[in-house]
């Protein structure tokens, strides 16, 4: 039985100089009752538009036609007044970002009571044992104490479960999931489907999961529906879709997955040692009170060698302090102790002028491509002005022309020199930001989770073209992920962190073929579990 019917959907927003983007076109989907739809596609296929269209929570300058049938009510033309019970009390919805969806000024307790006083006319006594009872369910630990904690106070993976709990307080028939676990580690990201599963087992409701992971997608959902450019391209039973899809980007999409990689190629390596770290460790003082201080320590006596040429992958969950490490490697972060051997010279002892000739050796491509690049450069200057500190090209025309032959090399026309970064996708900015760490001919590029926010298709082109690059160059990387199934496609070693601590190191396929701790165990059979085709 049906419980939502969208019907010719279509979505457009209304630009200045009168100029319209169609976001969604002739969209057309059934959820039943008690099942679950995902919906799945890259950044700008219209998941997420068509997601908040059916709750008409969509900004101002956009239109919205079609039919959304809902319990026997269009909601397309629903009053608004009508519509706002319909909002949280029938339908919920979790955001793709809960740092930015909870009111950081409310406490969780506040935030929680509102819809169950608000909707369901509780007292407060009521609503606050409902709250304590619905933070219980979604599995916050000492949930009597979190009502009186900030957003700011919990994880990445508590703030996602109290989203959760929002949208559950007022048992809604339908469920909607907007890249609900996006930014969260493997271990978090299978703790929040399993969640989500148990609620809609537990409560019967019905789910429309969207997400740009189809590995997850497959795990979670009754029937599939893929999206390209606000098209549907597909749709069907889930099985049926991943093991003979019958569009071409369906196809295209499912051969860029990721794939937990248990037997990875070896290949021959050198063996000089490029790079060594010895007993590094990071300790924060952080203040407790007016005079009261305690130590943080986000690293501990981390050891690791990497060859010349090959790739270190470092694994771990937030807070295992990869990120830490590689930025006392960079110098960006001081070290409280420890070594740094660059071709046997302690980069932690360089002075400021030392260092600014060791950037030549050793670049980095951060997570977030969106924030990495100077909004204000143009990609020309983005580019060149590394070479000119560097003393790469004596003429600024010979470096315009070498950041024109690196633009080709990462898959970008030289016409892209005269653009800024806002005029890239997220995949064409991480390949700008690679081209950037090139342009000064370093030896050692580490990538801080370069890979993690991008589409699965892009994903796998910048894999690949990193691959390329490491074989044609001999570039010597340290990639740093959560995500042990891209590690396994790129690294040579591997080295896992848990709490700022080395837990199992060594080479790759030793390590994922017969892991000795039993963090290493889990993290690997969590990825397992999330790459599984689905049953």
């Amino acid at each position: 039985m049906s419980l939502l019917k969208v019907d010719h959907l279509e979505v457009s927003f209304r630009l200045p100089e009168a100029r319209r983007i169609q976001a969604v076109q002739d969209l057309s989907f059934d959820i039943d009752t008690q099942r679950i739809l995902g919906i799945v596609g890259e950044s700008g296929s219209g998941k997420s538009v068509t997601a908040m269209s059916l709750l008409r929570l969509l900004p101002r300058n956009a239109e919205i036609r079609g039919r959304v049938q809902f319990a026997g009510r269009n909601l397309l033309e629903l009053p608004e007044r009508d519509l706002r019970r319909v909002r949280g009390r029938d339908i919920g919805m979790i955001f793709q970002d809960p740092g930015s969806a909870l009111n950081p000024v409310l406490s969780i307790g506040q935030q929680l009571l509102e819809p169950l006083q608000l909707h369901l006319k509780l007292s407060r006594a009521k609503a606050r044992e409902k709250a304590l009872a619905l933070l219980q369910e979604v599995g916050i630990p000492e949930p009597r104490a979190r009502l009186q904690a900030y957003p700011h106070e919990l994880s990445g993976g508590q703030q996602q479960r109290v989203m959760i709990a929002m949208a559950l307080a007022c048992e809604p028939a339908l469920l909607i999931a907007d890249e609900p676990t996006t930014a969260l580690d493997v271990t978090v990201q299978r703790q929040i489907i399993d969640l989500l599963l148990q609620v809609h087992r537990q409560r019967k409701m019905s789910l429309l999961f969207i997400s740009h992971d189809l590995n997850l997608v497959g795990q979670i959902a009754h029937e599939v529906l893929v999206m390209r450019g606000g098209e549907m391209q597909e749709c069907g039973a889930t099985q049926r879709v991943f093991h003979a899809p019958q569009s071409d980007y369906a196809r295209q999409l499912l051969a860029a997955r990721p794939q937990l990689q248990l037997s990875p190629p070896t290949r021959t390596l050198s063996d000089r040692v490029l790079l060594e770290v010895q007993q590094l460790n990071k300790v924060y003082r952080l203040r407790t009170g007016l005079w009261q201080r305690k130590n943080l320590v986000a690293v501990r006596d981390v050891n690791f060698q990497v060859r010349q040429g090959s790739t270190l992958g470092i694994v771990g969950e937030s807070g295992s302090g990869k990120t830490t490490t590689a930025l006392m490697l960079l110098g960006l972060v001081p070290a409280s102790s420890g070594q740094v051997l660059l071709d046997g010279k302690n980069l932690l002892t360089q002075s400021s002028l030392e260092w600014r000739q060791l950037r030549k050796r050793l670049q980095v491509v951060f997570q977030n491509p969106y924030a990495s690049l100077n909004p204000r450069f143009s990609i020309a200057q983005t580019l060149t002005e590394p070479m000119q500190i560097h003393g790469l090209g004596v003429t600024q025309q010979e470096r315009l022309q070498r950041a024109a032959a690196l633009l080709q090399r990462v898959g970008l026309e030289p016409a892209a020199l005269g653009q800024y970064p806002h005029e890239f996708s997220g995949g064409q900015r991480q390949r700008i930001a690679l081209a950037r760490a090139l342009a000064v001919e370093p030896e050692i590029i580490v990538f801080d989770e370069a890979v993690s926010a991008l589409d699965v298709s892009v994903q796998a082109d910048i894999l690949k073209l990193l691959r390329d690059l490491q074989q044609e160059r001999g570039l010597t990387y340290l990639f740093i992920s959560h995500d042990l199934a891209v590690v396994s496609s790129l690294a040579d070693d591997i080295l896992v962190l848990r709490d700022g601590r080395v837990v199992e190191a060594g080479p790759v396929q030793k390590v994922l073929q017969q892991p000795r701790q039993a963090y290493t165990r889990e993290l690997l059979e969590t990825a397992q579990y999330l790459y599984l085709s689905p049953n």
